[in-house]
């Protein structure tokens, strides 16, 4: 019997929630399988994957294959670099505790990446909801803005019909006064 390691799909539309199991090659995609080993959420930003890793690399070692979305899965939790690694033990290129050593800086590199990842989402939301409420906080003042100028030149221009309805006479005068006095000076 041909086993395979590959996705079981759930939930609902345009939500996708898959179990990786590892199940015979010619049964239906969510039918029958053998061995429930994890699940995989891709709608989490990164991704989340949960998986059994001893059972899972027991079944690579028997021979299950993965699909190509499982390789891809294993191969970024570690279990087909432990498998390789097991290998060089076997043909005597490495000894289990150079394995174990290179196992865990790998794991070690791996982790922070992730966490870079985490921070800098984490970052680039803070800066978008910054970006934001000062994009918000401008268009507020515009308003306001706009709001006190079409309210203020009501009062300035009732403030103005009285000034000329008291003394017209009067702001024609004193304006025509400097003028020919500039007038004046030039022809002198």
């Amino acid at each position: 019997m041909a086993t395979k390691i590959r996705l079981q799909r759930f939930g609902k539309k345009g939500k996708p929630f898959f179990h990786v199991v590892v199940a015979d090659s010619r049964s239906p995609r969510d039918g029958k399988f053998i061995e429930r080993l994890g699940s995989y959420n891709p709608n989490t930003n990164p991704a989340t994957i949960e998986i059994n890793f001893e059972k899972t690399l027991d079944w690579v070692n028997k021979g299950a294959q993965p699909t190509d979305t499982c390789r891809a899965i294993l191969s970024y939790k570690g279990v087909l670099y432990k498998k390789h690694l097991e290998g060089g033990i076997k043909k005597g290129a490495l000894t289990a505790d150079q394995a174990d050593a290179k196992f865990a800086e790998w794991l070690a590199a791996k982790d922070n990446k992730i966490e870079g990842k985490k921070d800098g989402l984490t970052k680039s939301k803070d800066e978008v909801r910054k970006a934001a409420l000062e994009a918000e906080a401008k268009k507020n003042a515009d308003r306001a803005a706009a709001l006190a100028l079409k309210n203020a030149p009501v009062e300035e221009e009732v403030v103005a019909e009285e000034a000329t309805e008291e003394a017209p006479v009067a702001e024609t005068a004193a304006e025509e006064t400097p003028a020919t006095e500039e007038n004046k000076e030039e022809q002198a």
